[in-house]
């Protein structure tokens, strides 16, 4: 559960604050470009992920590690949203 779920909450979340940071940071890409660069991004966060999941010790250790940047990402997100 913690590799299907949190591995898409953290890609999702990862490259939703990828794009917002690339569009409006930088200002050298256009938005467009910014949310395909982050969406291919997003593939290689999952995979990521997945192999963070089954690698961990434990469940917890999984859900932690996958969580908090998650939530980290989404705060990012939100801020500059």
């Amino acid at each position: 559960m913690a590799a299907a779920l949190g591995g898409y909450a953290l890609a999702t979340t990862l490259s939703t604050a990828v794009a917002s940071v690339v569009a409006a940071g930088l200002g050298t890409m256009a938005r467009a470009d910014a949310v395909l660069v982050a969406m291919q991004l997003n593939f290689v966060v999952h995979v990521g992920a997945v192999m963070w999941a089954f690698a961990a010790r434990s469940a917890a250790w999984a859900w932690l590690g996958l969580g908090l940047p998650a939530l980290l990402s989404a705060l990012v997100a939100w801020a500059l949203l």
